[in-house]
């Protein structure tokens, strides 16, 4: 790769980091579209670029988490009770999404799911409101159920499943900070389950870029993924000193440009 192009990742890389130690988001809405840009600009067909993208963002997710939420628990905001109770539900999700759904839905149709989930989670940071606590948690199998619900659509679009959880937890009277914190820790779980489905899965792809192990690019993921270690500590203590308020309102009208452009793709993709 270019030094230009090195240093673009690295810049999506530590703005992606930072974010994902910030607001608890993950910073795969803006790895995939960086990501898959980059691909196609190199030749690969769209279809595979989209899926590229998205398996690489979230193979990134296993370094970012263990940054973020090292920074998190040492402030003791992890819910550790709650990770544990998600996780099986998650992995199960995560690998009926990786190793499964992935490998046969089109590059389009990811494409605008991964748009319209974007737009999905750029509402809900406009949405300043407090959240009471109107719900109690279910019980051990309504918890499965919401992790792989989270594994699941965590898989199809390259994210670390925060646009669900950290709602789910503040409707259930978590606070905030600790919503953002554990979803960082639920975040490797995520990663690693899908990753291990993206490798499966890409096991038989014959069609891969060069310098690719199925469908993760690898120059993207050794790029992306030190940059994003180093700014996710950053990001943590960023967010338990201040009001992230209007930086949130400022990213959420970017997410939504990335969710037109993700949508555009997937209609003409």
């Amino acid at each position: 790769m270019d030094p230009l192009l090195i240093g673009l990742l690295l810049a999506v890389g530590a703005a992606s980091g930072f974010l994902a130690g910030l607001l608890g988001i993950g910073g795969g809405m803006l790895i995939v579209p960086c990501v898959a840009a980059v691909l196609e600009q190199r030749g690969t067909a769209p279809s595979l670029a989209i899926k590229m993208a998205i398996a690489t963002s979230m193979a990134t997710i296993l370094f970012t988490s263990l940054s973020s939420v090292r920074s998190h628990h040492r402030r003791g905001a992890v819910r550790w009770d709650l990770v544990r109770r998600l996780a099986p539900g998650i992995t199960a999700g995560s690998l009926l999404a990786g190793a499964g759904v992935f490998a046969v839905v089109r590059g389009s149709v990811l494409a605008g799911t991964f748009g319209f989930f974007v737009a999905f989670a750029a509402t809900q940071m406009l949405r300043e409101r407090a959240v009471a606590a109107t719900q109690p948690f279910p019980g051990r199998l309504g918890l499965s159920l919401v992790g792989a619900a989270i594994g699941f659509m965590s898989g199809l679009v390259g994210v670390g499943g925060a646009f669900i959880s950290v709602p789910f937890m503040t409707r259930c009277g978590v606070r905030i900070h600790h919503a953002v914190a554990t979803s960082s820790a639920l975040g490797f779980p995520i990663a690693l389950a899908n990753t291990v489905g993206y490798l499966l899965a890409g096991l038989a792809l014959h069609e891969a870029a060069p310098a690719a192990l199925g469908y993760l690019y690898l120059p993207a993921l050794a790029t992306i993924a030190p940059a994003s270690v180093l700014t996710a500590p950053l990001g943590a203590r960023t967010a338990h000193a201040l009001d992230v308020r209007r930086l949130r309102r400022a990213f959420a009208v970017l997410l939504y440009v990335l969710s037109a452009y993700m949508i555009y793709r997937g209609i003409h993709g």
